[in-house]
């Protein structure tokens, strides 16, 4: 005679929803980590035996990234902002904070 339907079981919306926040997750993670980014690892106020305030807001921008892309000569391996802002122990650490003040005069130069 007939078959009697039986009922399936429902599937719990739960692990469905766990995919949906992980992806959320590693959506939202992506997009901080790449606002996040920036060639200035050691700003102003870390290298404070620097004067940056008569640049505007580009030129400081310039001057940094100079200072975090150049290298100290020690052989530490650290930019040169990276030993100011850090290493008081440098033995050519004066060098380098003249050599950053040059890229401040440099990036002053420049027209806004």
């Amino acid at each position: 005679m007939g078959q009697s339907k039986k009922p399936r079981p429902r599937k719990s919306a739960a692990p469905k929803l766990v995919k949906w926040i992980v992806a959320a997750a590693v959506l939202g993670a992506a997009g901080y980590g790449l606002s996040q980014m920036s060639n200035i690892a050691y700003g102003d106020a870390q290298i404070k035996v620097i004067d940056f305030s008569g640049l505007d807001a580009r030129q400081k921008r310039e001057a940094l990234e100079a200072a975090n892309a150049a290298r100290c000569n020690c052989g530490c391996g650290m930019t040169l902002a990276q030993c100011v802002a850090t290493d008081s122990t440098c033995p050519i650490r004066q060098d380098n904070v003249e050599k950053i003040k040059k890229m401040v005069n440099d990036a002053a130069r420049t027209k806004s």
